[in-house]
């Protein structure tokens, strides 16, 4: 029989700033079984929602460099005295669920660093590479006093539109490219990127990041203005993770962005529409899950689908028939 959770305990030192306590509270959430969503649930009731960290999603094809933009970044950023968490998700396997958790291996330096906190997480095939737990994470860090937090997400692709529906500011990473490779960047992520980095400006490649900087900036200018963006914003600029320059200009446009949108009450009402999403995520969620659980709705849930794959049945139609056995059920 496994141990019960001492959530008092486990609240006060998580208040406390205890980097144990926050990884083992990172694991409740995580966790699948039945008795620790309980816990779990129970802690973050507990937790509330006193303390409010910068959330910065951050996103970019594999190969650009988002680890060693990550680490130089987190080290300037407790340079000047703030706490960061780094919460990174990997890809899972799709056969066994494994994943590969390497980051802490890849950010060797900002792992050692007592002001930093790096919590890789499998995605579990969540869509858009976001592991379903990542905004309870997210909570646990702001609770623990981070003052920045860094969803590290998958790569780019239509669904990773999600990460905007836990952050606060999104940032994508671009490698230096030609015109050709602009074209392949999705519009909804260009629609949701608050600020573009296009890194390795350093070496041979350093004019080329300055055309492909100019390139997303034309871009950019094209797309209709957002309500939540200051005058210049969306903005494209250049960084160097492995030469750390343009780092701390970047961070000081984040700041600046953040700041206006406090002011203008853009950030409390972006908050509160992102924790309607996930409320209404959640229900659909659970109600899968349930669907899952009970053996004969399950079969219920597979006979429809079945009908909806052979054409007989169209999708509304079965929905609205699983729904009903679930409500008969609960009668």
């Amino acid at each position: 029989m496994s141990r019960k959770t001492d959530i008092p305990a486990l609240s006060d030192a998580l208040r406390s700033g205890d980097r144990r306590a926050l990884a083992r509270a990172i694991t409740l959430v995580e966790s699948g079984r039945t008795d620790h969503r309980a816990e779990a649930l129970a802690l973050i009731e507990a937790l509330g929602n006193e303390r409010e960290a910068l959330r910065i999603g951050l996103s970019g094809t594999p190969g650009v460099g988002k680890s060693t933009f990550i680490e130089a970044f987190g080290l300037m950023l407790t340079g000047l005295g703030l706490k960061v968490a780094v919460l990174a998700v990997d890809p899972s396997s799709a056969r066994s669920g494994g994943s590969i958790l390497g980051d802490k291996t890849r950010m060797e330096r900002l792992s050692r660093d007592p002001n930093a906190f790096i919590r890789p997480s499998p995605s579990q095939s969540h869509l858009g590479g976001v592991a379903r737990r990542t905004r309870e994470a997210i909570s646990l860090c702001e609770a623990a006093g981070y003052d920045v937090i860094l969803i590290e997400t998958v790569g780019v692709g239509q669904s990773e539109t999600m990460v905007a529906e836990m952050c606060d500011l999104f940032v994508l990473l671009i490698a230096p490219a030609g015109g050709d490779e602009l074209q392949g960047v999705k519009r909804g992520i260009m629609e949701i990127a608050d600020l573009i980095l296009v890194n390795k400006a350093d070496g041979e490649l350093k004019a080329q990041a300055s055309r492909t900087c100019a390139d997303y900036g034309g871009a950019l200018r094209l797309l209709r203005k957002r309500p939540q963006d200051p005058e210049g914003f969306p903005k494209a600029m250049t960084v160097s993770a492995v030469e750390t320059t343009g780092i701390e200009q970047a961070w000081a446009e984040m700041q600046a962005l953040s700041g206006w949108r406090k002011a203008q009450g853009h950030n409390a009402a972006r908050r509160k529409a992102q924790a309607l999403y996930w409320f209404h995520e959640e229900v659909r969620l659970q109600l899968l899950a349930r669907l899952a659980a009970d053996e004969r709705l399950a079969a219920e849930l597979y006979r429809a689908e079945a009908a909806v794959a052979g054409g007989s049945m169209s999708p509304t139609s079965a929905a609205a028939q699983v729904l009903d056995s679930l409500t008969r059920a609960d009668k």
